[in-house]
């Protein structure tokens, strides 16, 4: 964990928009969290609830129409979200690695991997071609790539699913970026290969000190892997705090039906539970909460103001539940 007070990543206020012929479209709304140096944060939700859009605006790879539109996005105390665009690139790769879903969308398959690699470690670090290399078959190695200095000349339909994904993270570490964003990165991969990875993330991150951010709508990977868990629903933050609270006492009915819905092998239930509806979309997202529609606990406040994120014992949850409770005990 980092001592310093300042968070090495520090999400303020973040608004995302995607402006079309028929208006404006909030993507992600007045998104806030840190994460620490050698801590690894996960983020999970369904599928649109914004993690991904969250670490491509950190990323400085929103899709245009896309833009920042209001926020602010700090890397060790430095603003990044208003770089020039030369200037993000530096910042990408060298301070900021990216992990993604499918490796082939990050390698170029008429390139070896070694070229790969070092062509990325001589771009952000002041080394020459033969310190380069040898980078290069470190990081395979760290990566547990077997007989490195033999498959850095390889190509990448040469290697498995599973390898590929390695080598795109050799790549992310390249230049020892301080945050990895990684999403996704081991949906595609086999149950074995998953949990290879998985402990490779840990280990690196304990051993380079560099932060995650780990987007995955997986809760299984998120209780093997995170330190903390964000939980996102239509572009907002649900709830935030150490995984072990947010998994075995969540604050939020979102996050309770989440839990509610993933089979626990130390667990007698005869049903899962399941969340109705699905999620807005972002020409529809309700007034006050919006969760209220599908959520069993709502009350008339839900339907009309919004909730920020309050205390709600370990984890901090953005649910009118709490305001209520400590109103009562008041």
């Amino acid at each position: 964990m980092n001592t310093n007070k300042t968070p090495l990543l520090q999400v303020k206020n973040l608004r995302v928009e995607f402006p079309s012929r028929r208006g404006t479209l909030l993507a992600l709304d007045d998104i806030n969290f840190n994460i620490d140096a050698g801590e690894i944060l996960g983020v999970v939700g369904e599928s649109g609830a914004g993690k991904s859009l969250t670490g491509a605006a950190i990323i400085g790879l929103l899709e245009p129409p896309g833009r920042v539109a209001a926020g602010e996005i700090l890397l060790d105390g430095r603003r990044i979200d208003n770089l020039p665009y030369e200037e993000m690139r530096k910042v990408r790769g060298r301070q900021i690695g990216a992990i993604f879903q499918d490796p082939l969308t990050s390698l170029n398959p008429l390139y070896t991997v070694g070229r790969q690699l070092v062509e990325t470690i001589q771009t952000h670090l002041p080394v020459s071609l033969a310190e380069a290399r040898q980078r290069a078959i470190q990081l395979l190695k760290d990566t547990g790539i077997p007989a490195a200095e033999q498959r850095i000349d390889h190509y990448p339909h040469q290697f498995s699913g599973g390898m590929r994904q390695r080598v795109v993270i050799a790549l992310a570490l390249a230049a020892e970026p301080k945050l990895i964003v990684a999403d996704e990165p081991t949906t595609a991969l086999d149950v074995s290969i998953q949990a290879q990875i998985i402990a490779l993330l840990k280990r690196l991150c304990k051993e380079k000190g560099a932060a995650v951010m780990l987007v995955t709508h997986d809760m299984g990977v998120i209780a093997e892997t995170c330190d903390r868990v964000a939980v996102m629903y239509a572009g907002r933050v649900a709830e935030i705090g150490p995984v072990h609270d947010v998994i075995h006492s969540p604050a939020h009915p979102y996050t309770e039906g989440l839990m509610g819905s993933i089979p626990a092998m130390d667990e007698d239930r005869e049903r899962l539970t399941q969340i109705d509806g699905a999620m807005p979309r972002l020409t529809a997202i309700p007034k006050g909460c919006a969760f209220h529609p599908r959520c069993p606990k709502a009350f008339d406040r839900c339907r009309q103001e919004r909730p920020e994120l309050m205390d709600a014992g370990r984890t901090r949850a953005a649910c009118w539940l709490h305001a209520e409770q400590e109103r009562q005990v008041a």
